[in-house]
């Protein structure tokens, strides 16, 4: 009876030895579903190209619609002087992992390779501007 107790307390010591040396696994990156994405987005967005004075996106203003009932948060740009008007620029998320969307007139113009990288970059957790 003896050698089994020795042996259990070996096997107990050896699991707490073992358990005090493993590294923590490493982060896996910013969280991808689609609300904490857009977060991440239109907090770019905002820094980027609206509080930095950026001359493309003076004429617009920001209306970010985060807390969206159907699943999919999502920021419209829209003119500064009239913020009801249809929204040029529509950039969504759904699912998780989030699947990005990114409509609207502005998206046919010369600006939209910019906001197509801008977009991904901030979803990804890189907060820097272009």
């Amino acid at each position: 009876m003896r050698p089994r107790l020795a042996n259990a307390a070996l096997l107990t010591a050896l699991a707490a030895m073992l358990a005090a040396c493993q590294t923590p696994a490493p982060a896996t990156g910013p969280n991808r579903a689609a609300l904490p994405t857009m977060e991440r987005v239109a907090l770019g967005a905002n820094a980027c190209w609206f509080k930095s004075g950026d001359p493309v996106f003076a004429a617009y203003k920001l209306a970010p619609e985060l807390n969206s009932f159907s699943g999919r948060p999502r920021i419209l740009l829209v003119h500064k002087g009239s913020p009801e008007s249809r929204p040029l620029l529509v950039v969504q998320a759904e699912g998780s992992p989030s699947r990005l969307q990114a409509f609207g007139p502005m998206m046919q113009e010369p600006v939209a390779g910019r906001i197509t990288t801008d977009v991904n970059r901030w979803s990804g957790g890189n907060k820097a501007c272009s």
